[in-house]
């Protein structure tokens, strides 16, 4: 039986991550996804579409969805790209919408929850949101990849990234390229 794992999208730059990471996840994972307005606006500018017929879609507003309740089996959730507004309602347990809702039942059910973070820079009180939502239990990551993988188009350094969040969710992959030390 394939994981299931909740994606939301929140409206942040970035959506390459959250297509790459949807690629990645088809055909191991039974994927539930939730993308805010303002991250299908953004999609729209950033030319992504998430129009996959093996998607699970639950709209926003919909606060009774199956992903609000913590009876809701699944392997872990990931916001991505994550908002610095998203990552303030989630560190702070504010729930106005089934995406931070999924996040805050994600947390108290101590399942994996993956914030995948796309600001530069980062303000005092964005860390302090960080802060507050690790220690609630959520793993932070930054839309951060890194180089010695030597990646030959923009697609290899997303994959990179992607790459982390899948080993977090344990699904097995074989993208991104591993460190192993110098030659």
């Amino acid at each position: 039986m394939n994981p299931r794992i909740i994606v939301g999208v929140s409206g942040a730059s970035g959506m390459l991550y959250a297509r790459r990471l949807l690629d990645h996840l088809a055909g191991k994972a039974e994927v539930h996804i939730i993308l805010t307005p303002v991250a299908r606006e953004i999609a729209r500018h950033e030319q992504v579409s998430f129009e996959d017929s093996d998607l699970i879609v639950h709209s926003p507003d919909n606060l009774a969805s199956p992903v609000a309740s913590g009876s809701f089996l699944h392997q872990g959730m990931v916001i991505a790209p994550c908002s610095m507004k998203t990552l303030s309602a989630v560190a702070h347990g504010f729930t106005p919408n089934l995406l931070t809702r999924a996040a805050d039942v994600t947390l108290k059910e101590r399942r994996p929850c993956i914030l995948l973070l796309r600001e530069n820079p980062l303000s005092r009180i964005h860390i302090e949101n960080m802060l507050r939502a690790h220690d609630a239990g959520a793993l932070i990551m930054t839309a951060s990849p890194p180089f010695y993988h030597r990646p030959d188009d923009i697609t290899g350094l997303v994959d990179a990234v992607v790459a982390r969040i899948l080993d977090h969710l344990n699904i097995t992959h074989s993208i991104g390229g591993r460190w192993s030390g110098f030659p």
